[in-house]
């Protein structure tokens, strides 16, 4: 049901350029109107610190395989995505996952050696170039504030980053994550819609945890993290809904992975 990103290129990115006061002296960054890049993804990355926010809005799921990572789910079904429409706008007032808010931008290492990451830019979406509008990019040869701020977004983004990576390192130690599995039985229907290839936290083993383990969750913050997962869980239906609302539900109950 879930899987992380595989390509070269994370997720919605198609090219990656060093942003560079020589080369780019001139340019502004503009709002894009919409948001396309959206249209047909199902799932986006989440970091747990966007829990909270987040579970009011979409399912928390953890991808499968031995490198979780927590994705929200604006879809259940491959190429769908209930929370825009045809254009990449959205629907309805959401919280927006940072991922998406990073985007054309984000912190790259230019060279598999460097441990420096440098703010880079995907040129694709036309959201930087030589506009008469927008912000500038550089002034007398110095990032402007915008690019201060974009820098220390993606910055605070990579901390985050560093903080889910403990969290769900934290959770497979324990020893809390299984694959997960819905099934849905819309009106009507003979056979509900089973969605599988996921993983979630196992309620049983959470319960099942010892008083220190518990208690060092607490202390650390996780176990907040752990209840928005697990009471976002209950929104798979609400999203489901709006599949059948616009017509997105495949014709078969043994529903492809997310």
């Amino acid at each position: 049901m879930a899987t992380a990103p595989a390509n070269n290129l994370p997720l919605f990115y198609k090219d990656l350029v060093p942003l560079s006061s020589i080369d780019h002296a001139d340019f502004h960054a503009r709002s894009l109107e919409k948001a396309d890049f959206l249209v047909n993804q199902h799932a986006v990355p989440l970091t747990s610190d966007e829990f909270v926010s987040a579970c009011r809005f979409y399912p928390i799921v953890f991808s499968a395989g031995e490198n979780p990572v927590p994705l929200a789910l604006m879809g259940l079904n491959e190429g769908v995505n209930t929370f825009v429409d045809d254009e990449g706008k959205l629907k309805n007032p959401v919280y927006v996952p940072a991922y998406i808010r990073r985007y054309p931008f984000m912190l790259a290492r230019l060279s598999p050696n460097s441990e420096e990451l440098s703010l880079c830019f995907d040129p694709t979406p036309g959201a930087l170039g030589k506009f008469e509008e927008g912000d500038a990019l550089f002034v007398d040869g110095n990032p402007s504030e915008a690019v201060n701020q974009v820098l220390q977004f993606c910055q605070q983004f990579e901390e985050s980053g560093q903080r889910t990576g403990f969290f769900v390192d934290e959770l497979k130690k324990a020893e809390l994550l299984m694959d997960g599995e819905v099934a849905i039985q819309p009106e009507g229907s003979d056979k509900p819609f089973i969605y599988r290839g996921f993983q979630m936290v196992d309620e049983n083993k959470l319960r099942e945890l010892r008083g220190d383990v518990l208690r060092k969750m607490m202390q650390n913050g996780m176990l907040p993290l752990i209840f928005a997962h697990l009471f976002s869980l209950q929104l798979m239906r609400e999203v489901f809904a709006e599949q059948v609302a616009s017509g997105k539900v495949p014709l078969v109950t043994e529903a492809p992975a997310v």
